[in-house]
């Protein structure tokens, strides 16, 4: 409890008890979460059922490479409100087409995140609808968060969680929640090395934005908000960083041993802890019940047979 109202008084854009409220939200992922084929769904659903009806009358905008595009359409159909999704010409296709047969209205940007938010930006005005950011926001944040509740009351004695990073969005949501239940509990980000602005924002002590990326994990491009940022900061104990082929060799896992599919946005967190840098590090040499996140399966096959390929 202390922690917990520790945590409250940092006054993050979410906590504790917008993650439990989320929870209530989302009982619809009981329902639709094999549809969305991603975690993005927890808040993408959890913003669309916490607007008035007013507000959801003119419908929901945002601008995303592809899950929770996706996630958004899915969940804006459930509510019967127009969905805008402005996505980058690079988007998977698999991801595109998911927001089509969601129904989701598709406007295309260029790649860049000044392109996109101002394709957004433009959608806002002409339509009044309401912008529900990818991560950047804490009805998301607190929708993420409920993987934390749902681990923690399955397997309490997890010691430690290994999570994608990107935008923040998820690993916020699982940091605020897990470190609320269990203040010992370790909550560690993966990222892809060719996209490491995290681990370099956590090492400055300040949002670095790259001038590019370069990964097959396209997933995990986007930079730290300033509403993310402050909770990655104080409550992601570290980051650990790995090279593509470790991606695509924790993905060839997940299919050929687990028989799960997982895009390499999600496996990242397989390759994190198979990593050298993970297993010879001596500050997780107690890391003894690790979960990992496995955030999304909407894989570009094409890409992907390319990607086994090298």
């Amino acid at each position: 409890m202390e922690v917990e109202n520790e945590i409250r008084r940092e006054k993050y854009v979410a906590d504790i008890s917008s993650i439990r409220e989320a929870q209530s939200n989302n009982y619809r992922i009981i329902l639709f979460w094999l549809s969305s084929g991603a975690f993005k769904f927890r808040g993408a659903c959890n913003a669309v059922f916490s607007l008035d009806n007013d507000q959801a009358a003119k419908g929901v905008v945002t601008h995303s490479s592809g899950n929770h595009a996706a996630a958004l359409a899915l969940a804006a159909k459930l509510r019967g409100i127009p969905a805008y999704i402005v996505i980058p010409n690079s988007a998977p296709k698999c991801k595109v087409e998911n927001v089509i047969r969601y129904g989701g209205q598709v406007i295309w940007s260029e790649a860049t995140m000044q392109s996109r938010e101002s394709f957004a930006s433009k959608v806002l005005q002409e339509t009044g609808a309401v912008l529900v950011h990818p991560y950047n926001d804490g009805r998301i944040i607190s929708g993420q968060g409920t993987i934390s509740l749902e681990f923690l009351e399955q397997v309490p004695q997890i010691d430690t969680l290994i999570v994608p990073i990107s935008g923040g969005g998820l690993i916020s949501g699982v940091a605020l929640a897990a470190k609320s239940i269990n203040p010992a509990i370790r909550v560690l980000a993966a990222e892809p090395r060719g996209a490491d602005d995290a681990a370099q924002s956590k090492a400055a002590g300040r949002i670095i934005i790259l001038p590019e990326t370069n990964t097959v994990a396209d997933g995990l491009r986007a930079n730290l908000g300033d509403f993310t940022w402050p909770i990655v900061r104080d409550l992601v104990d570290d980051i650990i960083t790995v090279e593509d082929n470790e991606i695509i060799e924790a993905m060839k896992l997940c299919y050929e041993i687990l028989k799960v599919v997982v895009e390499p946005s999600g496996a990242i967190g397989l390759a994190a802890v198979l990593s050298n840098s993970f297993k010879n590090n001596p500050a997780w040499k107690n890391c003894s019940n690790v979960g990992i996140v496995l955030s999304g399966g909407n894989v570009d096959l094409g890409r992907l047979w390319d990607s086994f390929r090298k």
